[in-house]
């Protein structure tokens, strides 16, 4: 189970970080082909979180709205991930877009994406 998703992230960072595809092209991509390119590096990201938040003896089940911390805590231990999601969203959406998403977007929807995390890995 655990080495679908590592395959998948290794085969989109092996394909993202081709010297031989040129960033401008990427850019011109449609956005269905940058979601599909992106998404397996935005759920290996949110995986790592989910594992670091609820492996923490803090975590104990709180309400959403109480990760803060928790997230913070996680991110030295996913930042391989965090990364590789941050970089290759500046590259297929354009510099600065990566840091854009992660603090906007990503981290209003993380609290949630850990709560129902938590419940598929208590089932």
């Amino acid at each position: 189970m655990f080495l679908a998703p590592l395959f998948g992230t290794a085969l989109m960072l092996s394909v993202a970080t081709d010297p031989r595809l040129d960033s401008a092209n990427l850019a011109t991509l449609p956005t269905q082909e940058k979601l599909a390119a992106t998404a397996p590096l935005v759920r290996a990201a949110t995986q790592c979180i989910v594992q670091a938040v609820t492996g923490d003896p803090r975590y104990g089940g709180k309400p959403d709205a109480q990760f803060g911390d928790l997230i913070v805590d996680s991110m030295p231990s996913c930042m391989t991930q965090v990364q590789a999601m941050i970089d290759a969203y500046d590259r297929y959406y354009g510099e600065g877009s990566g840091e854009a998403f992660f603090m906007g977007p990503y981290l209003d929807v993380l609290p949630r994406a850990i709560a129902a995390g938590a419940k598929d890995t208590a089932r």
